[in-house]
């Protein structure tokens, strides 16, 4: 234990349980609602981040260097599991939307384990230089974007697309190359903002808000009434208003709104730096790590924790618009928690490899 960074350890330690306990909070209604048992959602979580504990704790002894050999088995397998949500029968289409894969006794999210993966494979390709390689960088992000967002999930491939172009520069890429396809992206997000009707309204609604609450959506007003209602100290745990059935997704992308409304923003911001310490653990790991892999391994993983913390926050301070993005560690959502829990395992050992 003297080995690996404990500080980062037990901040994610803390920052779980206070996951499951403020999931149980926030579902109860709903689950008794939807499923006749208060625990449904609890439950759930409960088994997932023993899971992810489980993951963690494994790959924190395994030796990340391992992983270089395996970087092309893990992205072969992502992608494949993108094109799996597609077929019948094995895909699982709600809402609208295909990101799941049935295995029986639950789902996964393939979209999540791609994060990981890509971040994986991504440092082992750019921990030698190589020159003349963009075009085949563009192929392959391009490729995953794509699959993701045919699932539909612009927050997921944001997500992705950070998460890959600061692995590509932190490899010494030209500027060049990010000034001649920001404009391409930026295009090309707009498109598949109106090609979706949910993605405009959201976005309607985002630039509407310092005019009218009248012109907003349903979702921005009440966490909005969220968060006027915590005020400086909260209303208490427990006493959440939005949690029967006012606020929607409120044990997923927007559990950091009832968080606000009990916790108030005194508690709120106590959670904000305890999100940002993680993250900051994660760079010192990076920063101290002798071989490039490792180091931009380590990148990776907290780009991609980091970026998603920032855009769930956003989303629910009016910052961004809403993109169904969950908070890291807090959210209710398998395959996410597992991801997370698993990332900061691999972290965990890249620190003991540094200390030993």
């Amino acid at each position: 234990m003297k080995k690996i960074d404990t500080y980062l350890l037990i901040s994610v330690v803390v920052l779980t349980i206070f996951g499951l306990f403020i999931i149980y909070d926030a579902s109860s209604v709903i689950a008794f609602r939807d499923f006749g048992d208060k625990y449904y959602y609890i439950k759930e979580q409960f088994f997932w981040a023993v899971m992810g504990f489980v993951g963690m704790i494994g790959f924190s002894f395994i030796d990340y260097r391992k992983l270089y050999n395996l970087s092309l088995v893990f992205l072969i397998g992502a992608i494949g599991s993108l094109l799996l949500v597609f077929i019948p029968g094995i895909g699982v289409h709600t809402l609208g939307a295909s990101r799941w894969i049935n295995l029986g006794f639950t789902s996964i999210q393939p979209a999540e384990l791609v994060k990981l993966s890509l971040a994986i494979y991504l440092a082992a390709w750019f921990s030698h230089k190589e020159s003349g390689r963009f075009g085949a960088f563009a192929l392959l992000l391009g490729t995953v974007l794509v699959l993701i967002m045919l699932q539909p999930d612009m927050g997921t491939a944001s997500i992705i697309l950070f998460e890959a172009v600061v692995l590509y520069f932190l490899s010494g890429a030209s500027l060049m190359h990010f000034m001649i396809s920001l404009p391409l992206v930026a295009i090309l997000g707009f498109i598949g903002i109106k090609l979706e009707p949910y993605r405009a309204s959201r976005l309607t609604s985002f630039l509407n808000v310092d005019k009218s609450l009248a012109g907003v959506s349903y979702h921005v007003k009440q966490i909005l009434i969220a968060l006027g209602s915590g005020g400086i100290f909260g209303v208490g745990v427990g006493n959440s208003l939005q949690k029967y059935s006012y606020l929607p997704e409120n044990v997923t992308d927007s559990i950091f709104a009832i968080i606000a409304e009990e916790f108030g923003f005194i508690g709120s911001v106590v959670l904000i730096i305890l999100l940002m310490f993680i993250i900051w653990r994660g760079f010192l790991i990076a920063s101290n790590c002798k071989d490039n892999f490792g180091k931009l391994l380590a990148a990776g993983i907290v780009s991609f924790i980091g970026i998603q913390m920032v855009i769930n926050l956003g989303a629910m301070t009016v910052i961004f618009p809403l993109t169904g993005v969950p908070l890291p560690f807090v959210s209710y959502g398998g395959s996410a928690l597992i991801v997370d829990l698993v990332s900061i395992g691999i972290l965990l050992n890249i620190s003991r490899q540094r200390a030993s």
